[in-house]
């Protein structure tokens, strides 16, 4: 109020203390007569200035809530569907339309998918020219028969698989309306994470089988054709009811609502089910704070549960059988491990179940759920149950835009489920060594390309999964040798529990990480993400000077990185010098199990060679080596090392 009381200019004030201010001077200072002529105007007004203040901001969520009624028919593989859909505008901006992802429509011949399946260098064996020959009762569509909004007819448009939707008026920010949509689907065979009568014999892998809204956020509409990559998608609450032939088990996303109705192991415990009445089940869940809703369903599936000390559910759906049954039985024992120690380390899983479910092409992450093939070897259960389970942390949670920023989930991910395996199998050995080796691969084959290149648009398989998964893992593992492995888990738990349920960007990471740092750390997003720029550092000569010893480093590859310099000495001891990037602002600190530093000295970036005098004589130096611990990722390490 001092502001306000001393301020002689309602202009000046303006300036000084922005639209917010602006509105409390005028109701404060206006005499009452001029006020209530006024008055209708102030509302107008006011909110003009907040969605100004909102778009300065830059940064929202859109709302979503679901509600659908589906009939599935397991003789055709076709379905019906209702859908009621509550969407609110949290944007600073006025919408005139809207899109819905219609993904089963990309399981056609001449599809996007099919296209670019069989076009792109190194196709997708699961894939490759499989669309182009479905015949008319194989593929896959999904079409939207009735569209309103508010009761009020629209103008759609469908295509291929994205629905176009103008509307017969505006939705304004801060509004919400009402879409109510009749649709129509069917499955294809399965051939992409979804499908029907799979190669291990599972009737319905039901993922991106509804008539989805497309996310809109700071940077417009994400409305991007399904060729088989990522997806991107609006935090809300799904009320799902699917009806389908009584001997069909049901599992996936959500909370089942009438287990004493199922039955099928959902029930409570000594509760009698009654016969159903008809050929059909009613199976009504309810999902909240998701962004998809996906289910699997077959008349063979087995249903355990286990309920974790945490109050967490744990199910598996699996086909009994010589090649599932005894470990699925011990996979029971590992998926609660393996929830307990990724809340621990990368931030409290926030639903009360998580569903395992035998289905898609190889594993796939969903809402509270994952969809994977069931007919592997321990190991490999286990490992793939684990890389989705940790996907509900970065898809499902944090869920970045996947599209935009594949590695921030895909490479996240990988980087969490090697730590998890790691713990649950105790291995000693380099939890990161494939993801280093998958990024020196990708390196050496000449084909990688910026991870800032959006998903759909790498012009290889391999150069999106390398960079998406293996080099994006060695970001994170690389960025503790960066700013010490003790700041950067501080950081994971703070992004976690900061940008959960908010789409974070790469900035929102990189802010963090400096906060818990102290550091700066642009010039390693800047060049790490967006150019393919290499480390390769070497130590060009080491000799006597003297009673000391001279040594010189050099800078050989593009991207320039603190060094970590360890020598060794004949009696066995080691010492480090340190040498911090002058852009860096600041130093990691000592870290715990590392060589005692002796001495730190900040390398600028435009020089390219280094020369250190160590107060040693050179007879005593066993080796010279840079970064020991191999978490700088190096393209070149033969020249790290110099030994005598």
């Amino acid at each position: 109020m001092n502001e306000i009381e001393n301020c002689q200019s309602g202009y000046f004030l303006i300036i000084g203390l922005g639209r917010f201010q602006l509105f409390f001077f005028l109701e404060v200072k206006f005499d009452s007569m001029l006020r209530s002529k006024l008055k209708p105007f102030f509302g107008l007004f006011l909110f003009a200035v907040t969605t100004a203040a909102v778009a300065q901001n830059g940064r929202f969520q859109q709302a979503v809530d679901y509600k659908m009624d589906v009939q599935m028919d397991v003789k055709t593989n076709r379905y019906t569907g209702i859908q009621k859909l509550v969407y609110t505008n949290n944007s600073p901006d006025t919408l005139d339309r809207v899109f819905y992802h219609l993904y089963y429509n990309a399981f056609q011949p001449g599809s996007m998918m099919d296209v670019r399946s069989r076009t792109i260098a190194d196709p997708d064996k699961r894939v490759a020219d499989r669309i182009s020959k479905l015949a008319p009762d194989e593929i896959g569509y999904l079409h939207a028969k009735t569209l309103t909004m508010n009761g009020k007819p629209v103008n759609f448009k469908e295509v291929e698989t994205i629905l176009e939707v103008s509307l017969p008026e505006p939705i304004l920010p801060n509004t919400s309306v009402t879409f109510d949509m009749e649709f129509e689907g069917q499955v294809p065979v399965q051939i992409r994470r979804s499908g029907r009568d799979s190669e291990e014999g599972v009737r319905y892998s039901m993922s991106q089988w509804y008539p989805k809204m497309a996310n809109y956020d700071e940077q417009g509409w994400h409305s991007n054709p399904y060729i088989g990559r990522e997806f991107y998608g609006i935090w809300g609450n799904y009320e799902v009811k699917i009806t389908i032939d009584k001997s069909y088990v049901i599992g996936g996303t959500g909370y089942l609502q009438n287990p004493n109705e199922i039955g099928h192991g959902y029930q409570d415990e000594g509760v009698k089910v009654p016969a159903p009445k008809g050929n059909t089940l009613t199976w009504h869940f309810v999902a909240p704070q998701v962004h998809d809703f996906m289910w699997g369903a077959d008349n063979k599936y087995q249903h355990d549960k286990v309920k974790m000390d945490n109050g967490i559910t744990v199910h598996h759906f699996f086909i009994p059988g010589p090649k599932t049954s005894e470990n699925w039985e011990k996979l029971k024992e590992y998926t609660p491990k393996a929830i307990s120690y990724l809340s621990e380390h990368f931030g409290q899983y926030p639903y009360k179940q998580f569903s395992v479910v035998q289905g898609g092409d190889g594993g796939m992450e969903y809402a509270m759920s994952t969809l994977i093939t069931g007919e592997r070897s321990l190991a490999s259960l286990v490992g793939v149950m684990v890389h989705e389970l940790a996907h509900s942390w970065y898809h499902g949670v944090l869920a970045s835009n996947e599209s935009l920023y594949p590695w921030m989930d895909e490479g996240f991910t990988s980087y969490a489920s090697s730590l998890t395996m790691a713990n649950i199998f105790q291995e000693s050995a380099s939890p990161h060594r494939g993801s280093y080796g998958g990024y020196y691969r990708l390196v050496s084959s000449g084909l990688e390309e910026p991870m800032s290149t959006h998903s759909d648009h790498y012009h290889t398989n391999r150069a999106y999964s390398s960079a998406a998964y293996s080099k994006g893992a060695v970001f994170m593992a690389q960025l503790g040798y960066v700013i010490g492995e003790e700041a950067r888990d501080r950081g994971i738990l703070r992004y976690f529990n900061t940008w959960k349920f908010k789409h974070p960007n790469v900035n929102d990471l990189v802010r963090i990480m400096e906060k818990e740092s102290g550091l700066e750390l642009d010039w390693y997003k800047e060049y790490f993400v967006y150019t393919t720029k290499t480390i390769d550092y070497g130590i060009k000569e080491v000799k006597a000077n003297g009673g000391n010893t001279e040594i010189t480093l050099e800078r050989i590859g593009l991207m320039p990185m603190p060094v970590d310099l360890v020598i060794t000495y004949k009696d066995g001891s080691q010492e480090s010098i340190y040498l911090p990037l002058v852009i860096m602002r600041g130093e990691k600190p000592q870290e715990k199990g590392q060589p005692t530093r002796i001495h730190t000295e900040a390398w600028p970036w435009t020089n390219l060679s280094k020369t250190l005098i160590l107060t040693k004589p050179l007879e005593t130096i066993k080796s010279v080596e840079i970064d020991p611990t191999k978490r700088m990722a190096d393209v070149q390490q033969e020249n790290n090392l110099v030994k005598f």
